[in-house]
């Protein structure tokens, strides 16, 4: 079983930045891929960043050019850097783990993210 717990979320002006962590209780080496999700309330959950274990990433279309996703195996954490932040970028930002064929496998228990126009 492994815990991922984000950390770094927070009320910030629009066009600022913030940095998300998402740190494993183990080795993130031995999992299938890391991710990013996203959900504002009364919507969807929504990709917003995957990684795989060879560092491929992959953006969800709102945030491509402004969002980056790394990880630092040596810290079993990844990342998130969120740049020219927006007001609909407001949302609960979850760390996911492990992708499998029923899904993602492990769930963090998110952390917020607020946008101020």
């Amino acid at each position: 079983q492994v815990q991922l717990v984000e950390s770094g979320g927070g009320l910030v002006q629009a066009g600022g930045s913030l940095r998300l962590s998402c740190a494993a209780s183990g080795s993130i080496l031995s999992l299938n891929g890391m991710g990013w999700y996203r959900q504002a309330p009364g919507k969807q959950r929504e990709l917003v960043a995957t990684i795989s274990s060879g560092g491929t990433t992959n953006y969800g279309d709102s945030v491509k050019g402004r969002f980056t996703i790394s990880r630092d195996n040596a810290k079993n954490t990844v990342y998130l850097q969120m740049n020219s932040l927006k007001p609909e970028d407001t949302a609960l930002y979850y760390c996911a783990g492990d992708i499998r064929v029923t899904g993602w496998a492990y769930w963090g228990q998110g952390t917020q993210v607020t946008v101020s126009s």
